[in-house]
């Protein structure tokens, strides 16, 4: 049987070192105050004898984690969540913040959650797809926790957010139907409480109420086969939509197979349909989907940078920016002559 190695300890680096055991663990934070010197002399011998520094245990000295929690939900069902969530990770560990993921159903209650996400001591809370209470924001700071949206805002909550501008996006899709000569355009909704969908309609509405036209509507949930069986329903009726905006990509993609492959309709002729975010699979060939996208990369750099800076300084005043995100004509809807 083999026996197992114990494990070297900072006391052993400190006596070669010749320092005290509270200088070795300082040694390992770029952040605390040693003398160049005496931080390679530690981490030399360090390396020589193998040992590697306790995060918990320095966390305990520190009080800091040098851990941010990512609240995330969608992710398997979301094309767009995977690689912002990658985004978000390559990017805070450039700061030296390592990542605690929490995912979390769409219909859980994320006030009951976070509690259990704080009894982790995480520096800070980063939360994307899903909602979080003016109350339970308040709260997080009372515990010293900031807390950052990411394509989400509550308004009146001293959260910071970084957000696509939907309400821009909505209106840009509804003036392109418009200037495309449609008369029957629909929209099919996401999770109806959340406020990129709310937002996206509002701006499609906006374009439509100015002209006079009412628009068709279902409900996708931000999801494939919703989305599939609201776009039979939205033209397969007397009085058929000819043009379909839908709240993400993904529903976008169902409204596309439903129409071709189930209708035998041909599209952009006999209908466009533009989806939100621009997913990797919204240029493939087989579906060249005309959607809006994100700023994705400005509004990650945005995020973790207002994150980081008010986790090092909490008196910092929270950052809420809206960000204009871009209409990209692809095939799948027809472009005014």
């Amino acid at each position: 049987m083999i026996k197992k190695k114990s494990k070297i300890t900072s006391i052993e680096v400190a006596g070669m070192a010749g320092v005290s055991q509270s200088t070795v663990s300082r040694s390992f934070s770029p952040s605390s105050p040693v003398a160049k010197k005496t931080r390679e002399k530690v981490k030399k011998i360090a390396d020589k004898i193998g040992y590697r520094p306790n995060a918990m245990a320095r966390s305990l000295i520190t009080q800091k984690s040098n851990m941010v929690g990512i609240v995330i939900s969608n992710v398997t069902t979301n094309p767009f969540y995977p690689e912002v969530l990658d985004l978000l990770s390559t990017k805070f560990q450039e700061y030296g913040q390592k990542v605690m993921l929490f995912s979390v159903h769409r219909d859980q209650n994320l006030d009951d959650i976070l509690p259990q996400l704080l009894e982790y001591q995480v520096d800070g809370i980063l939360i994307t797809a899903t909602t979080l209470s003016s109350e339970m924001s308040f709260e997080c700071e009372r515990w010293g926790t900031p807390v950052t949206l990411f394509n989400r805002y509550i308004p009146g909550s001293n959260a910071s957010w970084f957000c696509c501008d939907n309400i821009v996006g909505g209106r840009k899709v509804g003036q392109l139907f418009l200037d495309s000569g449609h008369k029957r355009p629909a929209y099919i909704a996401g999770v109806q409480d959340t406020s990129t969908s709310i937002d996206r309609e509002r701006g499609f509405l906006q374009i439509m109420d100015v002209n006079g036209i009412k628009i068709l509507r279902e409900v996708g949930n931000y999801n494939y086969n919703d989305a599939y069986a609201a776009a039979l329903r939205l033209v397969d009726c007397p009085e058929p939509a000819d043009a379909i905006f839908c709240a993400n990509d993904i529903m976008a993609i169902g409204a596309l197979d439903a129409v071709r492959s189930t209708m035998g309709m041909k599209v952009p002729d006999d209908i466009s349909i533009i989806g939100f975010d621009d997913i990797p699979m919204a240029s493939w060939p087989c579906f060249n989907l005309t959607t809006v996208r994100q700023p994705v990369n400005l509004m990650v750099d945005g995020s973790v940078k207002d994150l980081i800076a008010r986790i090092k300084k909490p008196e910092t005043t929270p950052s809420q920016k809206v960000i204009k995100g871009e209409l990209v004509y692809r095939g799948s809807a027809r472009i005014a002559r």
